[in-house]
């Protein structure tokens, strides 16, 4: 994995456990799509690019398995989730 976690897990209290374990996959996912993504667009060998590619797809659907997680978990990721989103609609009109 090439960043770090975060927090000291050993630190955390126990109801904020679960959620920071789905924060810390989601940063690892996040790092491999872009790595994978990265090496394919320098890939030289279009099977390995493809390869490459179909790689990355899979680690979004990883990343989706975390995020769906985490928003059971933590209803104030919802809340802002939300929230973000309102904001872009606001300023893409």
């Amino acid at each position: 994995m090439l960043s770090q976690i975060p927090v000291d897990l050993k630190r955390l209290k126990r109801e904020e456990l679960d959620r920071e374990i789905l924060r810390i996959g989601m940063i690892a996912e996040l790092d491999a799509i872009n790595l994978y993504e990265q090496l394919a667009a320098v890939a030289e060998d279009e099977g390995l690019r493809r390869i490459l590619l179909d790689i990355a797809r899979e680690e979004k659907t990883h990343f989706g398995e975390f995020q769906t997680l985490l928003l059971r978990k933590d209803k104030e990721q919802v809340e802002e989730l939300e929230k973000g989103r309102e904001e872009v609609d606001e300023l893409m009109e």
